[in-house]
């Protein structure tokens, strides 16, 4: 099948798997999932989709919190999100025949924006965030020690209604209205259950996470995320990104953790910066993205180069300096971030800036020290303000039968 996957074209799986699929919702198996197609990434595996998949061009993030202490009630919602899941990332409704095939005198399962609409490399990543372990009484043994809530830094303007959270769902697509269907169907599934804390929608990613994508542009108009960690970096992935069994509890053995950092740029103030200014703060030639000094994007950054002036060729304080593995003693993460415009800010200015995620093997250890490098030295910081922050630890990826959380509710 082309990458045109059609969901109407998969209602004739859907409606034939009907019965099935009934059974999926209680025990967290959906029915037989479609024939393979291009433009669909398969949602079962040893690791969670959307975090070493190619990035997508777009984003849905959701924040929630519990609104009940009901382990069993949980437990059901996640069986349900894990079923509508698996099918809307296939290419198919929430439920089958969702959007027009039920009662016609009850609201539709499913909200029907995506029908006719391919699949667009729909990926759902879920994960649970340091509340989830008190809300539902869990055995504190169970709570990874890397899911710390992130200590304050220098310069955070952090907005508790745009902070923390007990569960999250990254929906990233090809699609903006894909990515939307699939966050909104889920939280409306989660109704009386769980409630909506913030959200971010953002497009044009910020990374590449393979290294068949070309390096994007951030709002500051310049390359970011040349030297991120990619899927092809299997030694290097296992040392960064992957939580080991040694690390915590097992439930997550196999998972990572999730940043989620919503950053202001004050793009009017960037805009009236000399262009030698820029590439100073950022480290790089806006152009070709070169580290200064050097004449190609990917050559390595001279840390120790010393210009006519006999001042470092990449200043002390510049952006990639501090951010760089030499200058955190060897410290990576998986960055898949993505810009945003949320309107104004109604004082004439864009409220519009970057929508950092990243993934990585321990928060307090790799995190932790490279945003307190740059909060307190990065020149960068004076034209960005950090508004939003939140940790989450996301599981491996699911077995056939197993549903999100599974490992952690059954424990």
């Amino acid at each position: 099948m082309s990458a045109r996957l059609s969901r109407r074209r998969l209602l004739g799986w859907a409606g034939a798997g009907a019965a099935l699929a009934g059974t999926g919702a209680m025990t967290g198996c959906s029915a037989a999932a479609p024939p393979a197609a291009e433009g669909v990434v398969p949602f079962r595996g040893d690791r969670q989709a959307g975090i070493t998949t190619p990035a997508q061009d777009r984003l849905h993030f959701v924040a929630l919190d519990l609104g009940t202490d009901n382990r069993d009630r949980v437990r059901a919602l996640l069986q349900k999100w894990t079923t509508a899941a698996e099918r809307m990332t296939a290419g198919a409704e929430s439920a089958p025949g969702g959007a027009t095939g039920g009662n016609p005198d009850g609201p539709p399962a499913d909200t029907g924006e995506a029908l006719g609409l391919p699949a667009a490399s729909l990926t759902l990543t879920f994960g649970v965030g340091p509340g989830f372990f008190d809300r539902l009484g869990l055995d504190p043994a169970l709570r990874p020690p890397g899911l710390a809530e992130l200590p304050h830094f220098t310069g955070d303007q952090l907005d508790p209604a745009l902070s923390g959270g007990d569960l999250c769902i990254q929906a990233c697509a090809d699609d903006p209205q894909v990515a939307v269907h699939a966050v909104r169907n889920l939280v409306r599934m989660g109704f009386g259950t769980t409630a909506v804390r913030w959200s971010q929608l953002g497009f044009g990613r910020t990374s590449s996470t393979s290294t068949a994508q070309a390096t994007p542009r951030n709002l500051f108009g310049f390359k970011d995320g040349t030297h991120n960690l990619k899927a092809e970096d299997g030694a290097e992935l296992d040392r960064h990104v992957w939580v080991q069994p040694a690390d915590g509890p097992s439930w997550l053995a196999g998972g990572t953790y999730l940043v989620a950092r919503r950053i202001q740029m004050h793009i009017e103030i960037w805009d009236r910066t000399s262009l030698a200014e820029q590439e100073a703060i950022i480290g790089r030639t806006k152009g070709e993205g070169a580290p200064l000094g050097a004449t190609g994007e990917f050559d390595a950054a001279d840390l120790a180069a010393v210009g006519a002036d006999g001042e470092p060729r990449i200043p002390e304080n510049a952006h990639i300096r501090l951010a760089s593995a030499d200058s955190l003693g060897g410290v990576r993460i998986l960055r898949r971030g993505y810009n945003f415009v949320d309107g104004s800010d109604g004082r004439g200015h864009l409220n519009a800036g970057l929508f950092f995620v990243a993934f990585m093997r321990d928060p307090q250890a790799q995190f932790v020290p490279m945003q307190r490098a740059l909060a307190n030295s990065d020149k960068m910081m004076e034209y960005v303000e950090h508004t939003g922050s939140a940790v989450f630890a996301c599981p491996p990826g699911l077995a056939d039968g197993q549903y999100w959380g599974q490992p952690l509710l059954e424990a």
